[in-house]
């Protein structure tokens, strides 16, 4: 789907906090004047005379071998045209922020005010020794091809203009996986394309190398097919001008295997479509309107293979597919260039990690059951976990056979594990659950809807398709609100639980007899029922909502016991306990308990093991856990280290699948270096620690608090283990990305007809 984006959330994210979006942080200590003294004047000077000898220390030295300048002079700026450098920063810190996420790439944006190809071109070569690769990014043709190729011919570093040869990749991927499946040989199909920018010519370039027949190829722009007898052709679009004499692209098509669209949406009818050769391949690529629509080419032939740029239909064309580990490749070789080698690899292994089987990781996130090699899967999903360690090392090994390589890679296992620690799929968790949310959303019950933040956030997760929102309060409060603040919040079901007589009656008649035997009586369950947490529960404990949100104003404790009396908790589970995920920098790690119980006993630590467990494989991942207190393996006494001693061995006794480990000390079970040196024999030396268990709330909290404020880590949570159905209770005065979060969690929740958390 078209995400919905208002102009002032927009501006807000963008300004809020930090002006834009990235940040530099040191990766020493610098807190301490020999710190300085090593970091600036007088050991500087070290590094400085190394690397006069050998410029190839910069490498050792400095942080340019991670280092990938995005470079654009604002000319062509996604949709927007010829805006300007200034007005462009915002895309290039956007893509910074994609190299960093996906590769795990630091990235410096360069907006450079010179139109002037030949002065572009030496601003930008004057750079070389600080950068080690150039990203080239929104540059119009055909001056880019022209920089381009004078950069990848002059400079020593990988030079790559990702809107050039990025859709030329994937689509190249995407191109050789739907020929195979219709069983047509390359070097024999009929290709138009609607398009003759920067990525349209790259992308025929790159075909021609795959073994698409020039002669084979109808080229189309604005005016109409590009023949030979124009007049108003660049040299760079006569590569591809035909003399057949066709002149509208209507007149290309009949026939035709592929249709390649890089222009302007609505532009190909149905029964242009139809007019193509069997089984035909239609990649309708602009963005966000494709060329035709997916749902009228599926409807016009049914032996259509259709790909768009879009998220919301199977085949997305995505760049982010690509740049991010084509140039994690390069740079780890030290690559003095990308090589048609290293495009053609990186194309390559995309298409084969199409045909292998699929994680369930990506499968859950969305929401299908098998994706499988076919017609709607040609290419891996942007979340594919195995991403990063398909293509970069294809792209390595291309770059050291080809002889482009400066730095060789032996243990080609031991460089896997690198780029698994680089990044993985731990900085996608919740884009993976948002995406699995999206494919199903359910009707979730917000108690507190006279807050902004719930409104704004309701607009988030209703404009996404996330959740549908139900909204308890004051109608006309809560409109007025929504006016006030230009919300479009239309049709959103408002309930004022104090006016609603029928329901409750109904309610406070079945929270009565939950109750009338723990001293409730039927006026207080009336009573209660008028209140929106005894309400907003109810709705989900009757079928009329899915889940339940609230505590964004109110004590933990308040807002969890009326959940608990009319919800209550699953079969078989003693106590609901509170985990929280800390997203640092080394990947998610799950707190927990961090809200419910007090001072836990050791047994009772044991079911918040098992509950913890359970939401952590939640987030399709293995619990590796660790029991944590002031001791390591009995070296101290006291009651913490014996419960803690306790509830280790009660819990691998129970739990004889998981990996457990304790009693330790926080760093110990975070430091696999220390175990494997002194405690060699516990069982997180080989298995990198995700979940800690505290002794009791108070250092829980304490230690995610610290980690939130201290450590920069994003805090998910409170997660809610335990409950008979979805219930989720705000921290206070969480952000509106915190509640979309925690909303997001509980609808994939709610969509397992017994609960998942």
């Amino acid at each position: 789907m078209t995400i919905k984006i208002r102009r002032e959330d927009a501006l807000n994210y963008h300004s809020q906090g930090s002006p834009g979006k990235i940040e530099v942080i040191p990766t020493k200590p610098v807190s301490s004047q020999i710190d300085l003294a090593l970091a600036y004047s007088p050991g500087v000077a070290e590094p400085c005379k190394e690397i006069a000898i050998d410029k190839e220390n910069s490498y050792k030295y400095t942080a340019k071998g991670n280092l990938v300048a995005v470079i654009s002079n604002g000319t062509a700026v996604l949709g927007l045209g010829d805006i300007g450098p200034d007005a462009s920063k915002p895309v290039m810190e956007g893509k910074g922020v994609l190299f960093k996420k996906f590769a795990g790439i630091d990235v410096f944006d360069l907006e450079v005010d010179e139109k002037d190809p030949k002065k572009l071109i030496q601003i930008i070569k004057s750079l070389e020794p600080t950068f080690g690769g150039i990203n080239l990014e929104d540059i119009k043709a055909p001056e880019c091809f022209e920089i381009e190729q004078t950069l990848k011919q002059e400079m020593n570093i990988p030079v790559m203009h990702d809107d050039q040869h990025g859709t030329a990749i994937i689509s190249g991927a995407a191109l050789m996986n739907a020929l195979e499946i219709v069983d047509k040989k390359i070097g024999e199909i009929k290709l138009v394309v609607s398009g003759a920018g920067a990525a349209a010519i790259s992308c025929l370039r790159f075909y021609v190398s795959l073994g698409v027949k020039k002669e084979n190829i109808i080229a189309c722009d604005k005016d109409g097919v590009i023949r030979t007898d124009r007049t108003d052709l660049s040299d760079i679009h006569r590569e591809f001008a035909t003399d057949l004499n066709i002149y509208h692209i209507s007149e290309a098509l009949p026939g035709a295997d592929v249709f390649l669209g890089l222009s302007a949406g609505n532009i190909i009818s149905q029964e242009m479509i139809k007019s193509m050769a069997p089984d035909p391949i239609v990649f309708a690529l602009a963005n966000p309107d494709p060329e035709i629509p997916y749902d009228l080419a599926i409807a016009a032939r049914k032996d259509v293979i259709m790909a768009t740029g879009r998220s919301d239909h199977p085949n997305q064309v995505n760049n982010v597919l690509g740049f991010p580990y084509i140039f994690r490749g390069a740079l780890d070789v030290r690559a003095t260039v990308i090589n048609e080698e290293m495009k053609l690899a990186a194309a390559q292994a995309i298409a084969k990690l199409a045909k292998e089987q699929v994680p369930e990781i990506v499968n859950k996130a969305y929401g299908e059951t098998n994706l499988a090699f076919g017609r709607l899967y040609l290419i891996p999903k942007p979340v594919d976990p195995r991403l990063i360690t398909t293509i970069a090392p294809a792209v390595a090994k291309a770059a050291i056979k080809s002889g482009v390589a400066k730095k060789l890679i032996h243990d080609w296992e031991a460089y896997e594990l690198e780029l698994q620690k680089r990044i993985g799929i731990d900085q996608r968790l919740m884009s993976i659950v948002i995406g699995r949310a999206k494919k199903d959303p359910k009707r979730v019950v917000f108690g507190e809807a006279d807050n902004l933040k719930i409104l704004k956030a309701a607009q988030i997760l209703r404009d996404e398709k996330i959740a549908i929102p139900i909204l308890l309060g004051n109608r006309e409060k809560i409109l007025a609100m929504i006016e006030g603040n230009a919300l479009d919040l239309a049709h959103v079901t408002i309930i004022d639980p104090v006016i609603e007589t029928g329901l409750i009656e109904k309610f406070g008649k079945i929270l009565y007899e939950k109750r009338q035997r723990k001293g409730m009586t039927l006026f207080d369950a009336y009573r209660l029922v008028r209140e929106r947490n005894y309400f907003g529960a109810m709705m989900v404990e009757t079928g009329s909502a899915d889940a339940f949100i609230s505590g964004l104003t109110r004590d933990y404790p308040k807002t969890i016991l009326p959940s608990l009396h009319t919800i209550g908790v699953k079969e078989g589970v003693n106590r609901v306990a509170g985990m929280y995920i800390m997203n640092t920098p080394k990947g998610p790690y799950f707190l927990a308990d961090a809200t419910v119980n007090v001072n836990p006993t050791a047994e009772e630590l044991v079911d918040i093991i098992g509950l913890t467990a359970n939401a952590v494989k939640f987030f399709n991942m293995e619990p590796k856990i660790a029991l944590l207190s002031y001791s390591n393996f009995g070296s101290a006494q006291g009651d913490i280290p014996a419960k803690m001693a306790k509830a280790t061995a009660l819990a691998k006794a129970k739990y004889p699948d998981l990996i457990i480990e304790g009693e330790m000390q926080a760093n110990v079970a975070l430091n696999q270096e220390i175990q494997r040196e002194i405690y060699p024999f516990s069982k997180l030396a080989d298995n990198a620690v995700n979940t800690l268990i505290f002794p009791d709330l108070a250092s829980s909290n304490i230690a995610y608090k610290l980690l939130a404020e201290l450590g920069n880590a994003e805090a998910i949570g409170p997660i809610l283990l335990g409950m008979n159905k979805p219930v989720h209770i705000l921290q206070l005065g969480s952000s509106i990305r915190e509640i979309v979060n925690m909303v997001a969690i509980a609808v994939v929740d709610a969509q397992s007809s017994e609960g998942i958390l």
